[in-house]
């Protein structure tokens, strides 16, 4: 209640919409809320997104977002580097029995007919290359020997690597006439595994969800903290609820502890990340006993 409603929604929207940006959506599964995250849409244009994949099935590219009633040519360079084909989720998607429509030519402008819109899969839709740098990443793979079937593959990733150590990425990119900055991007959209997540190797919270203060803990309950300092008579875990809580020294045995750490004349380190067992509690003292289940890698 001390948190303005405003600001915390105004974070949560930042934190989602960073990882959107980082991560992208698969554009055939995501929810409505999410969509409106993404660069260049809004309540409307997602609005629309949902009802077309409704009306019509999954998308099988990228270039079908032009069928959506208001994706434009600058909302679709906006948002479509953020939006991933996925090909498992795609083959498991129930498919529409009847044709996908043509988007009806606009009414104002010069009178150019629709562009026609191709109803097969692109592998390159799956990653984080923007379609403005198709022809360069297509071009890319031609002069590594490789092709975008073979997208994440250890063969693909072997070619590349091969490539880039005999030519710099500065000199692939004068030869293939783009910035380092975007070719980086076009490898690293080549190499990445199918579904590749930055997210995977983050380390994972420290605290357990719903645990924030002393009036929260129960003997016996298992939480997971960070070594916040070591004494001789044992180490301070911070474990997300204001106050350290001790184990004590007695409670850190080597059968508990990795090999690698069993000869250490201090067991446990600032830092670590550790699981424990809360022994007792004592609120009016401020005073939080601990005992040590395993460290945590």
């Amino acid at each position: 209640h001390d948190v303005s409603a405003g600001a915390l929604k105004a974070a949560l929207d930042g934190v989602v919409q960073e990882c959107v940006s980082f991560v992208g959506v698969d554009i055939n599964i995501c929810s409505e809320t999410l969509m409106r995250h993404v660069a260049g849409l809004n309540a409307g244009r997602a609005h629309s997104i949902a009802e077309w994949r409704e009306q019509n099935g999954p998308f099988i590219n990228r270039e079908q977002l032009k069928l959506v009633k208001g994706m434009g040519p600058k909302t679709f360079q906006q948002c479509a580097g953020f939006i991933r084909i996925n090909p498992q989720t795609l083959h498991s998607a129930k498919c529409s029995p009847h044709p996908v429509p043509e988007k009806p030519a606009a009414k104002k402008g010069k009178g150019k007919t629709c562009v026609n819109i191709p109803t097969s899969f692109n592998p390159l839709d799956q990653t984080c290359i923007h379609p403005e740098s198709y022809h360069v990443a297509q071009r890319f793979l031609s002069l590594v020997g490789g092709s975008a079937d073979q997208i994440g593959s250890a063969g693909l990733r072997q070619c590349v690597e091969r490539k880039v150590r005999t030519s710099s990425v500065e000199v692939l990119a004068r030869t293939l006439d783009t910035t380092p900055e975007t070719l980086k991007l076009i490898i690293d959209g080549l190499t990445q595994p199918p579904g590749f997540d930055i997210r995977q190797n983050f380390g994972q919270a420290d605290f357990k969800r719903g645990i924030v203060s002393m009036s929260d803990l129960r003997v016996g309950a298992v939480l997971t903290g960070r070594v916040d300092n070591t004494t001789l008579f044992g180490a301070f875990v911070d474990i997300g609820v204001g106050r350290a809580g001790l184990i004590h020294k007695s409670n850190i045995t080597l059968d508990k502890l990795p090999v690698s750490q069993r000869h250490r004349s201090l067991a446990l380190g600032p830092g670590e990340r550790v699981e424990v067992r809360v022994l007792n509690v004592d609120p009016q003292r401020g005073r939080i006993g601990l005992d040590l289940i395993r460290v945590l890698q």
